[in-house]
């Protein structure tokens, strides 16, 4: 099994989860987080640490999102790792826990 990046990331990206990553398996594009099902070791760690509350595991996905576990591993293969907790977007708070923000994800 693996966790998910799920919708509420988009426009936060908060990078709190990255740091206690004990794998690495964060990727980073310009609006949104991934997790690469294949690295990710199933620990738990990143799911409290997102203040958005967008990580679940693969099989506590949102009713609605399934789709983010191949939307992960697609993404995950071709944006770059992230290890470091950087600063989320100044406008992360606003977008936090809007709806309907997958037409949003920037590629």
């Amino acid at each position: 099994m693996t966790f998910v990046v799920g919708e509420n990331c988009i426009k936060c990206k908060f990078t709190d989860c990255v740091e206690v990553c004990p794998v690495d398996c964060f990727y980073e594009g310009p609006n949104f987080l991934v997790i690469h099902p294949d690295e990710c070791i199933d620990c738990a760690l990143c799911e409290p640490e997102c203040p958005a509350d967008a990580i679940f595991a693969e099989d506590e996905l949102p009713e609605g999102q399934e789709g983010f576990l191949e939307l992960n591993t697609e993404l995950a293969e071709v944006w770059p790792n992230i290890t470091l907790r950087k600063p989320a977007p100044e406008d992360a708070e606003d977008w936090n826990g809007k709806a309907d923000k997958l037409k949003l994800l920037e590629r």
